[in-house]
């Protein structure tokens, strides 16, 4: 992901992406953080295309070892998700669903995948939502040095009755 470091700075530092808390990087800082996750045994960092061309950010990783350890239950098959839209010139109704639920199916596309977790910022109410309309359930708040996130927990099953009637889906490179 190195040579796509400039194209990550412009999404990351979007006011849109306030609570990827890179707003003040500079493209070297980003660079480094996904230089760092792409050598993480338990981290990986993805481009979303939509018509062949970047268009999300998806990241996957073990939530007993990053991001989590020691503040949630992990139990196996738990995997921990982060996705970014990047900023759009002209916004595409029902995009960013569209986004979660193709990651999301990804995920679960692997089936030792039994659970996702995420931990976004408790102010961050429009990713709550979305959340909530693939199937994720609040567990609760917690506590992280760089924020308050609201732990919440997606099993397969949930995610599929969500998004049964639901048909978007991108590629991912």
């Amino acid at each position: 992901m190195a040579a796509d470091a400039p194209l990550l700075h412009r999404w990351v530092t979007h006011p849109k992406a306030a609570f990827w808390m890179m707003q003040d990087a500079d493209v070297e800082r980003v660079a480094a953080e996904y230089r760092r996750i792409a050598a993480h045994p338990h981290h990986d960092a993805y481009l979303g295309l939509w018509r062949g061309e970047a268009a999300f950010l998806a990241e996957r990783y073990d939530p007993a070892r990053v991001e989590l350890v020691g503040l949630h239950d992990a139990q196996p098959g738990d995997v921990g998700m982060h996705f970014l839209c990047a900023p759009a010139r002209v916004p595409t109704h029902g995009f960013t669903t569209a986004v979660i639920t193709t990651v999301m199916a990804w995920i679960f596309a692997d089936p030792a995948t039994h659970r996702v977790v995420v931990e976004p910022d408790v102010r961050n109410t429009a990713v709550h939502a979305l959340n909530a309309a693939v199937g994720f359930e609040v567990v609760g708040p917690v506590v992280k040095p760089e924020k308050t996130a609201l732990l919440s927990i997606c099993t397969r099953e949930r995610f599929e009755a969500a998004t049964v009637a639901k048909e978007h889906r991108f590629d991912h490179a």
